[in-house]
């Protein structure tokens, strides 16, 4: 069986685990980073290291046009929505979706990863004579469904519909009935469970980037750095990264 995977890495504390994950389970996985215009570029020279101590093929794309149509989040446009800071992780109300969330950004993310997806298993194919019947073909991201935030597009519903949504408007589906898969082997884990995982895997956590601000070292005071923090403290673990 020939796994093809493109794991969508950006270099966080999830998305270095979830790649590690896919590794260790044998895909032939591929890494997919995009600069969509977010706040700084730090947490892509995370995923390109990541990419490099694990020895895959990495793959940067240029869609900073996004920022300007996604605007609405403090991750695409501080200077109008004020980045959360200082607020304790059980502070950090459920239900209320905060403005660090980015209209339409797995959206389009899993869709820009199905196309790379889809273009290796047609190669694989139609240029190198595989059987489709042989291939497993899988989009690898890091959605987690427990985190505070409750965005609506890291919920298990959302994948269901997405992968139904890719493979019908797939060739690879339609005509060589080899399906996309959406892998989510996060999604019902805490954060500790996370850093968990990644020590297990020996995932390159040292090498990860969270904070939403790209100085020389994390803030430890936004919203992602305080839930990694939390992460790591409840699983008794060091932060390798500080």
């Amino acid at each position: 069986m020939t796994k093809l995977a493109v794991t969508l890495l950006s270099g966080g504390l999830d998305s270095v685990t979830a790649t590690a994950w896919a590794k260790a389970e044998g895909w032939d996985v591929s890494a997919l980073s995009i600069d969509y215009g977010q706040l700084h570029r730090r947490e892509l020279v995370a995923a390109r290291a990541t990419a490099k101590h694990l020895g895959i093929p990495y793959h940067e794309t240029d869609a900073r046009f996004f920022a300007s149509l996604a605007r609405h989040s403090a991750l695409t446009d501080a200077t109008v929505h004020a980045l959360p800071q200082g607020r304790a992780p059980e502070s950090m109300p459920e239900g209320d979706i905060p403005i660090t969330y980015v209209p339409m950004r797995n959206s389009v993310f899993l869709t820009l990863a199905a196309a790379f997806l889809e273009s290796l298993v047609l190669g694989a194919v139609e240029n190198r004579g595989i059987d489709p019947s042989t291939i497993r073909a899988g989009v690898i991201i890091a959605a987690n469904a427990l985190d505070y935030s409750g965005y609506p597009d890291c919920r298990p519903s959302f994948y269901a519909a997405a992968r139904s949504m890719l493979n019908l408007g797939s060739k690879m589906f339609t005509q060589h009935k080899v399906e996309i898969e959406i892998l989510t082997p996060l999604i019902a884990m805490s954060k500790a469970e996370i850093v968990t995982l990644g020590m297990k895997l020996k995932a390159p956590l040292h090498l990860s980037w969270s904070c939403y601000l790209g100085e020389e070292s994390p803030c430890g005071t936004c919203d992602s750095c305080l839930l990694r923090a939390k992460g790591f403290a409840e699983a008794g673990v060091k932060d390798p990264a500080l």
